[in-house]
């Protein structure tokens, strides 16, 4: 585990975000903003950047639960991750730490995500704090793209939430 934190002092520390926190609202009850972050049939349709699907997705919402998506590129790539619950609060706040996975099934990063759900007037906005904890050298060529992933991830949830609302 040191090494992989003194990994990201190696790193250039411009080459990408060590904690990023976006809000996103939605047009759509928390409940069920809720449920599209909880339920894996729901997760799995927008989990991702544009283009990506999710051929497996298992996801226990539920502390200690298990995490493990298969994002699948638009040119076929499969970038694996792995993870598990800390915190499920429902419907106020989900934690959890994941793991990008290179081709060994090993953590080439582990982020600590905390997402919080407030409701007003219908309405639901989402607060995502993402905390990078550990890297390894080839952690930076990925993380780098991290805030761009999440900010199409999210408009894919909005998309996601419309249809279901």
């Amino acid at each position: 585990m040191a090494a992989r934190n003194d990994a990201i002092s190696a790193a250039p520390k411009d080459s990408y975000p060590e904690e990023l926190v976006l809000t996103r609202t939605f047009d759509a009850p928390r409940d069920l903003v809720w449920k599209a972050w909880t339920d894996p049939a729901h997760v799995s349709q927008w989990w991702g950047p544009t283009g990506f699907t999710n051929p497996r997705c298992e996801w226990e919402a539920h502390p200690g639960g298990k995490i493990h998506i298969d994002m699948r590129a638009p040119d076929g790539v499969v970038y694996p991750m792995s993870g598990v619950m800390k915190e499920v609060s429902a419907p106020e706040r989900l934690v959890f730490v994941s793991s990008a996975l290179d081709e060994n099934g090993k953590s080439m990063f582990d982020v600590l995500t905390t997402a919080t759900f407030v409701e007003q007037s219908g309405k639901t906005t989402l607060t995502l704090k993402l905390q990078v904890l550990t890297t390894t050298a080839r952690a930076p060529q990925y993380l780098k793209g991290m805030e761009m992933g999440w900010k199409m991830s999210l408009d894919r949830l909005a998309e996601h939430v419309a249809r279901h609302s």
